[in-house]
């Protein structure tokens, strides 16, 4: 694709990774058929093309955005499923990333989005906050019919209970049950830690069992990608900057051997680190070093190669694996889980359409209710087929969007692996 920045506009960094990115497009439009909203909606300005375009503009005119933009990138997911697609390697990640970023700048959104955002980036990523709110919205949820769109559209998603606070989601280390092999820390994270603190501690026992010490580091929470994905890209990288300088600490004192990260949408951002500091003196170093560690527990768990002995009589249980968009076009880890399940004697497969976003995405099935349910609708219709016993995979936002609507419990991969070498039964498993 043709581009005409001027020299002064490509001495800014971000300007020439956007030439970059925009001169690698080739008009091709495989993405197109890869595009949720694009396969949904039919609309060339809600395919990665058509947002290319519309966004080429934009950066080349140095224009604040409109209404237009705002509308069809609001609508785009950030699955990603368009860089797994693209032949010419397109990294559209990052170019709408910064196109947020410059919405965020430049557009004045109605009051109501400016308030239902910034309540997200206030609460979501600071698990005390969020678990205020999620009691409030337990307490309240008969209020639910009167309320405007976006509070209703979040109350859809508040939990019918809360799980206690777990003794893991504090710094901490965690000896190994087994003889000692390697030693990680563990991103905890935010929302995860309200939501389903049962991951965490699904995660720490299956990697104790086979050897490795688990760090909790002091410091380190929020990943920084909700706030990036809304364009807030100061709160974001004051995020990032806690984590990188909590594990940095934790390295410098006794090493790791990796970074675990047990929910794929903050394990995506963890590893761009090195991209969204290239140009900081002061962190670059520490970013790359941090992305370089930071490993899917999927990931880590091929890696370690161990040989598996299932304690649990597993055999008859039909696992459908949903693999979140973070995880197989983010991270591009597709086999690890697969393989893993299969491994410790489940029956697994996966569902038609396994590359279509299920409509979570972070915020989206808030912030694009409508469009969030036709995905999630779609992406229930497809599992369902399989005839599922249980329903894994591996992202917080995707068991949040699809609990309830199938008819099979749906829980996190870890705890599937821990379950079948030794570890409780995940709870709703018959």
């Amino acid at each position: 694709m043709q581009t005409n920045f001027s020299i002064q506009q490509l001495a800014d960094s971000d300007t020439a990774v956007v030439n970059d990115i925009l001169r690698s497009c080739v008009h091709c439009g495989f993405c197109t058929a890869t595009c949720p909203t694009y396969v949904l909606l039919g609309d060339e300005l809600d395919s990665p093309r058509g947002r290319i375009y519309l966004m080429k503009q934009m950066f080349e005119d140095e224009a604040p955005a409109t209404k237009e933009v705002v509308t069809h990138i609001d609508r785009c997911l950030s699955c990603l499923s368009c860089m797994t697609t693209c032949p010419s390697g397109v990294h559209y990640q990052h170019l709408v990333d910064q196109g947020r970023q410059h919405i965020e700048e430049t557009y004045k959104r109605p009051f109501s989005d400016r308030i239902i955002r910034w309540i997200l980036a206030s609460t979501v990523p600071y698990p005390s906050r969020f678990r205020f709110v999620l009691l409030l919205g337990i307490m309240g949820r008969f209020l639910k019919p009167i309320m405007p769109k976006h509070i209703s559209s979040m109350m859809t998603l508040v939990p019918y209970r809360l799980a206690k606070k777990s003794p893991v989601d504090k710094p901490q280390i965690i000896e190994t049950k087994g003889k000692y092999c390697k030693r990680v820390a563990l991103l905890n994270g935010c929302a995860q830690t309200v939501l389903a603190p049962q991951i965490n501690e699904a995660t720490v026992r299956l990697l104790s069992r086979f050897g490795v010490e688990v760090v909790v580091s002091d410091g380190a929470g929020c990943c920084g990608s909700l706030a990036h994905h809304l364009g807030k890209t100061n709160q974001s990288i004051n995020q990032a900057k806690a984590n990188i300088d909590a594990w940095t600490r934790e390295i410098e004192l006794r090493d790791l051997d990796a970074l675990i990260i047990n929910t794929s949408g903050c394990g995506t951002q963890v590893k761009d680190y090195g991209f969204m500091f290239r140009d900081n003196i002061e962190y670059a170093k520490k970013a790359d070093k941090i992305s370089e560690i930071a490993r899917d527990i999927t990931e880590f768990m091929v890696e370690l190669n161990v040989e598996f002995t299932s304690f649990k009589d597993i055999a008859d249980q039909r696992v459908t694996y949903h693999s979140a968009c973070s995880m197989q076009h983010g991270q591009g880890i597709k086999s690890q889980p697969l393989q893993l399940l299969s491994a410790v004697g489940f029956d697994v497969m996966e569902p038609l359409e396994a590359h279509l976003c299920c409509g979570s995405a972070g915020t989206y099935n808030i912030l694009q209710k409508e469009i969030a349910d036709q995905l999630r609708d779609r992406k229930v219709a497809n599992i369902s087929l399989t005839e599922p016993t249980i329903v894994a995979t591996g992202n917080i936002g995707c068991i949040t969007q699809l609990a309830g609507e199938i008819d099979a419990p749906i829980v996190h991969t870890v705890e599937l692996l821990d379950w079948a070498t030794g570890g409780p039964k995940p709870f709703g498993i018959k």
